[in-house]
């Protein structure tokens, strides 16, 4: 019997299989179990907003509901397969099993949440056509999880990117950390793909490039608002460390955080002066991070080790 078509442990045939392969091929077992005990984690995270649900639909029974079921369950294997949402990562660690890196970050976005019909009547088309948006947010791309990570990931173009504009490189990192929440939330494109936008950068009338739309928070006199902007989008986050330096050097309202760079409170103080971000305390929590152990213990393994393996 073939492993990966084994489906889920609840089914006893793919749990025999699974005992069977631990006894010959440990590595691949180890990989098994991660990916299983994934899919059973989803699959409740399925359930438990299913019950959330302010009620059933009016033509719901309990065979549609049966179905529904039975189709969460599928895909709830279906995401663990296709690269999961990070937690078999995790857990192969803690088993001692490697973890196979990829392009793709295993982040089960809002998007692919949205798509799980209220219903398990549906169609074939309409199964399939989730099933293709799924895998769509699956293999959009990411920067590795965790602060060393990340440095690790984006340190040179930030040392590059700070050399031009005479600050710290940790202080860029610290800045794109906040906007993309350690590489965990870069925006997306429209077809799934990163925009590789680390600095929040919105794409107004002189952008000629690429963009991507997204919802935002504004603040206008203290209060957060939801709205809708446009962001630019590069082919690499080289580029986007390049055009966030054009943008700082270019724009004559930021002349005063460009004099202070050396200091990077000052610089990002008078960033947010400038009107950078409309968050009150975007400068003071970029500098919560710049001054945190998280970003210091990540700092001193890259700098002093590189060759870490991650």
């Amino acid at each position: 019997m073939n492993l990966d078509a084994a489906g889920i442990v609840t089914d006893f045939a793919g749990l025999s299989a699974l005992r069977a392969k631990a006894r010959g091929e440990r590595g691949a077992a180890v990989d098994e179990v991660a990916r299983q005990f994934e899919g059973l984690f989803v699959q409740m995270m399925l359930k438990g907003m299913r019950s959330a649900s302010l009620g059933d639909g009016l033509l719901d029974s309990q065979q549609s509901l049966f179905y529904r079921d039975l189709y969460d369950q599928q895909l709830s294997t279906h995401l663990a397969g296709a690269g999961g949402i990070g937690l078999a990562d995790t857990i192969r660690r803690q088993l001692g099993g490697a973890v196979a890196t990829s392009g793709g970050g295993g982040v089960m976005t809002a998007r692919a949440v949205q798509t799980v019909p209220r219903t398990g009547a549906s169609s074939a088309a309409s199964v399939d056509a989730t099933a293709d948006v799924v895998t769509e947010a699956l293999q959009t791309p990411s920067l590795p999880r965790g602060p060393v990570e990340f440095l690790r990931a984006l340190w040179p173009a930030a040392e590059s990117a700070a050399a031009q504009l005479g600050v710290q490189p940790e202080a860029l990192l610290a800045q794109a950390a906040l906007e993309t929440g350690w590489g965990r939330h870069v925006m997306a494109r429209a077809d799934g793909q990163s925009s590789h936008n680390l600095f929040g950068i919105k794409a107004d009338s002189r952008w000629a490039g690429d963009r991507v739309g997204k919802m935002t928070l504004e603040y206008k006199d203290g209060v957060a608002l939801k709205t809708r902007a446009e962001f630019r989008a590069y082919d690499s986050y080289e580029h986007a460390f390049d055009d966030y330096v054009k943008f700082v050097k270019g724009n004559s309202r930021y002349r005063d955080a460009v004099a202070a760079a050396d200091d990077p409170r000052a610089y990002f103080d008078e960033l947010q002066k400038a009107g950078y971000a409309t968050d009150p305390q975007y400068a003071e929590k970029i500098a919560s991070i710049l001054d945190s152990p998280t970003l210091s213990k990540a700092r001193d393994l890259v700098k002093n080790d590189p060759a870490v393996p991650l």
